[in-house]
């Protein structure tokens, strides 16, 4: 294995120091609070509030919480990796820059295209499920109206530069925390019977016929050992998709002040995020929620009346009907503030392509406030992936809510779940890729 010449070192540290001082190039506007606030809640989303639906009917409350605990340790794992080659050598070009440079070009060109493309389609998937939460209110407005508006707010958002995209997500990451927090207590206080039926449901959900494990595909395989496994490993695929976008925190090392201090510690907090709030999570959804249930949305074959969230399901089922509003709002935000960390990332990662000579040097660019324009407009052309979900009935308010047509409820179900399964497929070999660029750096340096 080559070594790195201290040469190439010392000429790297002088670009990045001539970068710092220029004004058409990334600025360092995240602070400590911000990366670390971003860390815990940044990639919470429609993963892990409304897929898990999905997870849940498929996998059964054990698999679900076995699939979450199996693909979390994974997650921690790549990004304790992630956090070791960022603050050896912080730089703008995101982690294809290290498959670049310890790996090889061709194979840095790989990972950086792989990962601009699963971030071309990311916004639309977050644009289509605020769009299905939004129909959960109204089926008066046309699920373009709503698409639209979603993708003016996320551009809107990035277009103010990195310091106010940095603290509107520590907000709404706060918000996610505090909610994600007040859910889980909620569960269990509803699980121990303090509910308004005063049903003490304790693991009644974890017994036959809704536990502990599914029985996925049983009527096609006709095997009951396979059909349980099968429920687990279709888990693995949802939460792939609930916890990729952890890694954004290579990605805003370009952005971070003092990075080789900020992101160990904010990668420290990532073992906190996984364990508390995504396996606490569905922990608690498996609990008040019976995966048999027909109100819960199935990403692939939902049935009118679903709701956009187990979560939802789950106070609805004990009369808690005050509630649905409120947690609706939640995952509105949850959506909103998703589609917006999907366009920075789309955005930085082609702004370091650029920078590394993969695309056009148009796009390279950067204004005087640090952001890079020309990225920030291509990438959301791609948003118009999420109309994928309007077809000629939407006008009449295509949802996946009660008095609607069937047709239309499945087309925005369809696509939110082919956005899941592209999204898990180019997230795994993201992962992958940071994996096998970790173990070079260290065969490197031994």
């Amino acid at each position: 294995m080559p070594t790195i010449p201290t040469s190439r070192l010392a000429s790297e540290e002088d670009h990045h120091n001539q970068d710092a001082n220029r004004t058409d190039t990334l600025h360092r506007g995240l602070e400590s609070r911000h990366i670390s606030m971003i860390a815990l809640g940044g990639a919470i989303g429609t993963g892990l509030i409304m897929s898990s639906g999905t997870a849940l009917v498929q996998g059964g409350p054990l698999g679900l919480c076995l699939g979450y605990v199996f693909v979390g340790f994974i997650c921690y794992l790549v990004m304790i990796a992630l956090g070791e080659m960022s603050a050896y050598l912080p730089h703008k070009k995101g982690f294809a820059g290290y498959a670049t440079r310890f790996v090889d070009p061709a194979f840095g060109f790989a990972v950086g295209w792989n990962y601009l493309i699963k971030y071309l389609i990311a916004p639309a998937s977050n644009i289509n499920a605020a769009c299905i939460v939004m129909q959960y209110w109204t089926q008066s407005v046309p699920l373009g109206v709503w698409t639209g508006w979603v993708v003016f707010k996320a551009l809107l958002v990035n277009l103010l530069g990195v310091r106010i995209f940095g603290e509107l997500e520590f907000w709404m990451s706060s918000l996610k925390i505090l909610s994600l927090a007040g859910f889980i207590l909620l569960s269990i206080v509803i699980d121990l019977g303090g509910n308004p039926l005063h049903d003490r449901i304790g693991f009644r959900y974890w017994r036959p016929p809704n536990g502990p494990m599914g029985n996925y595909l049983q009527s096609y395989v006709h095997d009951d050992h396979l059909a349980v496994f099968l429920g687990f490993w279709s888990t693995l695929t949802t939460a792939l998709f609930a916890y990729i976008g952890t890694e954004l925190i290579g990605v805003t090392v370009g952005e971070t002040k003092n990075p080789q201090k900020n992101v160990p510690r904010a990668i420290k907090q990532t073992f906190i995020r996984i364990f508390v709030f995504y396996i606490g999570t569905v922990f608690a959804i498996s609990l008040i929620v019976p995966s048999t249930s027909k109100a819960l949305f199935v990403a692939n074959s939902s049935q009118p009346g679903a709701a956009a969230s187990p979560i939802i399901v789950g106070v609805t089922l004990v009369n808690i009907s005050s509630l649905n509003n409120v947690v609706n709002a939640i995952i509105l935000i949850f959506t909103l503030s998703g589609a917006s960390s999907d366009l920075y990332i789309a955005s930085r990662t082609l702004h370091g392509l650029a920078l590394e000579g993969k695309a056009h040097h148009i796009f390279a660019k950067a204004n005087r406030i640090g952001v890079p324009w020309t990225c920030l407009l291509s990438v959301t052309v791609f948003c118009g992936l999420a109309f994928l979900n309007v077809n000629s009935s939407s006008a009449t308010g295509g949802s996946i809510r009660i008095l609607i047509s069937h047709r239309v409820t499945l087309t925005a179900c369809v696509v939110f779940a082919y956005f899941v399964n592209l999204l898990s497929a180019y997230g795994a070999l993201t992962w992958m890729a940071i994996t096998y660029t970790h173990m070079l750096v260290l065969e490197t340096h031994r």
